[in-house]
């Protein structure tokens, strides 16, 4: 199991949980520093930091075999800590994943094929995983769960067609999905997206 960083309420005191999930070459404490921005001050924040700094070796819409094993080690790594969550006497409506980058792909990919009603998924830059989408991977309900993606119309990363394609699958699946494409070409998180989660999702 990775190094798992717990930041905010303590678990006793919680009454949410968020599973914070950084991009490549980041680390578990940056994307805990979003907590500065976010409404989580009722959240207990549990940040996982990735072997070497990356949950899979290449872009996300490589080959699936090029991302293996170390995908499915982190889409396990993941299920381990919504488990150990579960097992605290919370339930998936209390959990809320936020991921940026390579850590919003993973918190799309996750939920998604494990859809059941969650707090909230909140993406900034990232779509679902894999060379071509396969619906039959994906299963469960979503039951309504709020689902945000934030991204640049032309990221370097991100192709739009994906976060679409993602987003329709994901509407499929029962979720409430709202995207927000800004105009510029930048790979960040940007303050309106900031702005709509916590007016929207973290009220």
């Amino acid at each position: 199991m990775p190094e798992l960083i717990h930041s905010g309420k303590s678990i006793e005191e919680a009454t949410k949980v968020a599973i914070m999930i950084h991009g490549r070459g980041a680390t578990s404490a940056s994307i805990l520093s979003l907590s500065q921005y976010l409404n989580l001050d009722k959240f207990a924040l549990l940040a996982p930091q990735a072997p070497g700094g990356s949950w899979y070796p290449y872009s996300f819409m490589a080959p699936d075999a090029n991302n293996e094993p170390a995908f499915s080690n982190s889409i396990q790594v993941i299920d381990g800590i919504v488990k150990e969550i579960l097992g605290k006497g919370f339930n998936s409506s209390q959990i809320y994943f936020i991921g940026f980058s390579q850590g919003a792909c993973l918190s799309l990919e996750y939920a998604s094929q494990k859809a059941k009603k969650y707090g909230g998924v909140m993406a900034f830059t990232g779509g679902l995983i894999g060379e071509k989408l396969n619906p039959a991977k994906y299963k469960g309900d979503f039951l309504g769960t709020p689902v945000f993606i934030g991204s640049s119309h032309k990221d370097m990363h991100v192709p739009l067609s994906r976060i679409e394609a993602s987003e329709e699958l994901i509407k499929n699946l029962g979720a409430e999905v709202k995207t927000l494409i800004f105009p510029d070409t930048q790979h960040t998180i940007r303050q309106e997206e900031i702005d709509w989660v916590n007016r929207n999702m973290l009220k």
